[in-house]
């Protein structure tokens, strides 16, 4: 087993009783409702300036790159904005006809694969040739599987398979790639790289009380994220780490309580951020923000909001350059008091990429918020072009442009 340099451990500080996402939940992961990325990779680049050849002389510009150029300021915004379609309901034309939202998630379970097939193509179809839809969905295993039926096998938890090793993760999350590609989608809202406070446990309600982390000991949840990442890159699905700086040590679920989310422990040299490097450097593709607050990194700040938690410890630190995106901002409770419009500027002032809505009827709100905030000056506009171009890189990464 591969072996990791652990970070420094944090000095001691009194933990946060936690607390598990509820089953019934509305989230995306979005809070890991069960019934319902510099990474390594390519996609983890933002689609900057052209690069210099050998000889010093430019290269061609990428297709992501032509393509930012090319788009209107409300394509832009609409990057920046995935919407969760349940289980059953239509994708409202709108979507991503007028607000052109960057792709889809699929929530609550799915257990025909032509249901879930019929909805992919119908997103392409609603979408413009030129900017197809990222396609994604929860599928951890265990209870958090959005898929299942004749849409995709069986896995055990992560509970389950972190106490069995790497190559157990490995060979689970294989089958979750080939079955997310076999239906046409190109992101998996997983592996949960949270590690579980051992004196919590199933205390732990968003991780722990529903098995979805790989276990308790820093490195041992490392190299089993590590598995998780590779396995679906090779499969062609990229991986999404989550819930950054991570939810193991928290309350309540953020989906359904503002209360009890609060981690006093968590801080930039924990040895609990070694999950979130090692998935890194394995290649994934984006990282999820927790909506929990983080003392030790900002006062009073959700992590989705906080550029302490973005641009300083997970960029500057952990060295991740691809797509930073929420955990659900259309039901959760942790940001019911925040403004519609302010869930996504305030991601975006803090420099994460886009945001997550379990709520399609929040979808133009979200995009005429985005919109607008970039015409108020030009550090707002280069923001917005700069998470844009993550997410078009991101797209290009995948072979979609």
């Amino acid at each position: 087993m591969r072996r990791r340099h652990l970070l420094a451990l944090a000095p001691a500080a009194a933990l946060a009783a936690c607390t598990a996402e509820d089953p019934a939940g509305p989230g995306s992961d979005a809070g890991g409702d069960p019934t319902g990325g510099s990474g390594g990779s390519d996609g983890g680049s933002s689609a900057g300036p052209t690069t210099e050849e050998p000889d010093g002389s430019a290269a061609a510009p990428s297709a992501a790159e032509r393509l930012l150029e090319d788009l209107s300021p409300r394509e832009l915004a609409g990057q920046l904005v995935l919407v969760g379609i349940a289980a059953g309901d239509e994708i409202p034309p709108e979507v991503l006809q007028d607000h052109h939202s960057g792709g889809i998630f699929l929530l609550q379970v799915w257990e025909s694969a032509q249901q879930v097939e019929d909805t992919v193509r119908t997103a392409r179809e609603l979408s413009s040739a030129a900017l197809p839809p990222l396609l994604a969905v929860d599928q951890e295993g265990g209870q958090v599987r959005m898929l299942r039926g004749d849409a995709a096998r069986e896995t055990a938890s992560a509970e389950e398979l972190g106490a069995e090793g790497p190559d157990a993760v490995a060979e689970a999350y294989t089958s979750i790639g080939e079955d997310l590609a076999a239906r046409g989608l190109q992101i998996a809202l997983s592996p949960v790289a949270d590690v579980v406070d051992p004196d919590l446990g199933d205390s732990n309600e968003p991780v722990g009380g529903l098995d979805r982390g790989f276990g308790t000991d820093p490195e041992q949840v490392a190299d089993c994220v590590a598995a998780a990442v590779e396995a679906l890159e090779g499969q062609g699905i990229g991986a999404t780490l989550k819930h950054f700086p991570g939810l193991g040590r928290v309350e309540q679920n953020t989906d359904f309580s503002a209360e009890g989310i609060e981690d006093p422990t968590t801080g930039a040299d924990d040895p609990f951020l070694e999950s979130f490097r090692a998935g890194i450097d394995a290649g994934a593709r984006l990282v999820m923000m927790s909506s929990a607050i983080y003392p030790r990194i900002e006062p009073d700040v959700p992590a989705m909001f906080s550029s302490a938690a973005i641009e300083e410890l997970l960029r500057g630190r952990l060295g991740f350059d691809g797509p930073v995106v929420t955990d659900d901002i259309g039901a959760a409770e942790a940001v019911a008091d925040v403004p519609v419009p302010e869930r996504a500027t305030r991601l975006l002032e803090a420099g994460g990429d886009a945001v997550l809505t379990a709520d399609p009827s929040l979808t133009g709100r979200l995009v005429d918020a985005i919109e607008e905030w970039a015409g108020l000056g030009e550090e707002q506009e280069r923001r917005v072009r700069e998470s844009a171009g993550r997410m078009l890189a991101l797209k290009e990464s995948l072979g979609l442009l």
